[in-house]
């Protein structure tokens, strides 16, 4: 597998001389757990750093990568990016005001954690409310988009990270493995022991 080409935040660098900010989502459709939004911003004045990036590790939706492809790539962002977002909302909050404001606003104070200025790249079809930034939603973005690929890895690896302490902490319910989605072993997990404080209510209807 190869890296997502880089050649539509470039033309935009070269154009402009807009910094752009790829942010996505993982998390959305669990059964527990929080959603996680990342932002990545890459300074594209700086392209031997970034090209390196690519040919020596996969940027592209994290979905594709490995566990342990996706930790050291996760780690190489984090080293080659100007800047690096990361926010979660709680199951509590995803139950309180849905799944969709939940992303939104993960997706928001990622964001904002990190540009006051440029353009984001917002992965999916909806727009992030109340954004001071101007953005752009590119549908399949991670599949498409530099910087939101490298964004899906930041949110999933740290997502992946969380659930994981969340086994150890909640055991019985196995996060380790399904990491919070519906799973058969996690559904049957739910039926014997009951929803943690970090299931999200509205979500389970066994």
């Amino acid at each position: 597998m190869q890296s997502l080409p880089f050649d539509y935040e470039l033309n935009l660098w070269n154009t402009s001389g807009l910094f752009s900010v790829g942010v996505d989502e993982v998390g959305r459709g669990c059964l527990a757990g929080p959603v996680v939004a990342g932002a990545v911003m890459f300074d594209w004045s700086k392209m031997d750093e970034i090209r390196k990036l690519a040919e020596e590790f996969v940027i592209r939706d994290s979905k594709t990568l490995s566990r342990e492809r996706r930790r050291s790539t996760a780690e190489a962002i984090r080293n080659v990016a100007l800047a690096v977002g990361v926010a979660e909302i709680d199951a509590k909050e995803i139950d309180e005001i849905n799944i969709l404001q939940a992303t939104l606003k993960a997706m928001k104070i990622a964001v904002e954690g990190l540009a006051r200025s440029g353009i984001v790249l917002v992965d999916g079809n909806q727009r992030i409310p109340n954004l001071s930034i101007a953005q752009e939603t590119i549908i399949g973005g991670d599949n498409r988009i530099f910087s939101i690929a490298a964004a899906s890895i930041i949110a999933k690896e740290y997502r992946d990270t969380l659930m994981e302490k969340f086994d150890a902490e909640l055991p019985g319910y196995d996060f380790s493995s399904h990491k919070g989605y519906g799973t058969k072993v996690h559904q049957a997990a739910i039926h014997s022991i009951g929803l943690s404080p970090i299931h999200r209510k509205t979500f389970w209807h066994g």
